[in-house]
């Protein structure tokens, strides 16, 4: 199971507008900063934010309980002009997890409903004994292949070609996926093998001529994950291993080893 965390700005679009049209620049600093802070605050307890349009965002929050959420959602009442509602839910998978979060917060009334704030539930359970699963996607040479060659702005929009078809290929098997800049992408991606990955690569090979890597890694939280991820893809950068996907796990995280392609 995996834990995750639907985080939405309360009354958001209202606010933006109210008691006029407050300046664009100081919303794009104020929603960067609030990024910056949740992934702080769940940082500091292993676990990872991503944002989806900025007022809502999705944290992988395996092993943080219910305390230190209220906790981080009062830190932010009380550095900013807004307060946020959370959703704590868990499932098989990440796109299941997060849709168990998105109708259980709906059911408390709309995004933009001045009554509602603060909110804080548990759609249905604390993960007590899952694991979390991530990819972190990379464009091979990016540099050699687009950023040295064409504009930016054409380099911008060939990074979300694959974003848009990475997205829609993962969702297949329920995963998430988010960019995290550059040419790099990380996918909480619960379930999926060593096959399904290397699958969709040759599909946008295929589709978009360009060729893509991941490590995936397994562990206890997000930052367990992540971190084995990162390792994994510097393990094929470096050419330790033969393939354009390379899976490591937590040796304390204890599943089939059908699930790790496997792995031992």
């Amino acid at each position: 199971m995996i834990q995750v965390t639907l985080i939405q700005i309360d009354n958001y679009g209202p606010w933006t507008v109210t008691p006029k049209p407050r300046r664009e620049s100081d919303l794009q600093v104020l929603q960067s900063r609030l990024y910056e802070d949740l992934n702080l605050l769940f940082g500091a307890h292993k676990g990872l934010v991503f944002y989806t349009r900025f007022d809502n965002l999705i944290a992988i929050t395996n092993g943080i309980d219910l305390l230190t959420h209220k906790r981080i959602q009062e830190s932010i009442k009380n550095r900013y002009p807004f307060t946020v509602s959370m959703v704590i839910a868990s499932a098989e998978t990440a796109y299941e997890a997060q849709k168990l979060a998105t109708k259980t917060l709906q059911e408390y009334g709309s995004a933009q409903d001045e009554n509602r704030k603060e909110i804080l539930d548990v759609a249905n359970s604390l993960v007590s004994d899952g694991y979390v699963q991530i990819a972190h996607i990379d464009i091979n040479n990016i540099t050699g292949t687009f950023t040295d060659i064409i504009s930016a702005y054409d380099t911008y929009l060939n990074v979300n070609k694959v974003k848009l078809l990475l997205m829609e290929e993962l969702l297949k098997y329920n995963a998430l996926l988010f960019f995290i800049g550059g040419d790099n992408y990380m996918s909480p991606c619960n379930g999926m093998t060593e096959e399904d990955f290397i699958k969709i690569f040759d599909k946008i090979k295929n589709k978009l001529d360009i060729e893509l890597k991941a490590g995936i890694g397994i562990g206890e939280t997000a930052e367990d994950a992540a971190n084995l991820a990162d390792i994994g893809l510097e393990k094929i950068r470096g050419k330790l291993v033969d393939k354009n996907v390379c899976f490591l796990r937590d040796d304390i995280i204890k599943l089939k080893p059908k699930k790790f392609c496997g792995l031992q």
